[in-house]
């Protein structure tokens, strides 16, 4: 089993910046990706940014340019620079890991966290 735990949300004026943690424990034998979604009341969860194993990523055109994802493989912990944030931002925001069933396995499967709030305020 693995945890995934979120930290670093808060509220900022626009313009700000925050960085949001991701943590995984538990029995890991690889973080395949990991990445950040968030959520609007009433949306559906939205990708904003993911990480592979290699160091590759991705990011929604809404954050390019804005936030940067990064981890720490030897930590087994992500992280979401979020700079110059807009009003437009706020969310809820949440980290998965994306790892091997078992050892060797090619089955995977992601864990998710609780979620981290993020207000910006005008």
């Amino acid at each position: 089993q693995v945890q995934v735990v979120e930290s670093g949300g808060g509220l900022v004026q626009a313009g700000g910046s925050l960085r949001v943690s991701c943590a995984a424990s538990g029995t890991i034998f690889r973080i395949n990706a990991m990445g950040w979604y968030r959520q609007f009341p009433g949306k559906e969860r939205e990708l904003v940014a993911r990480i592979f194993s290699g160091g590759s990523a991705d990011y929604a055109d809404s954050v390019k340019g804005r936030f940067t994802i990064s981890r720490d493989n030897a930590r087994n912990t992500g992280y979401l620079q979020m700079d110059s944030l807009k009003p437009e931002d706020t969310a809820v925001y949440y980290c998965y890991v994306n790892v091997p069933v078992t050892w060797g396995s090619r089955r995977e499967v992601d864990y998710w966290g609780q979620g981290t709030q993020v207000t910006v305020s005008s």
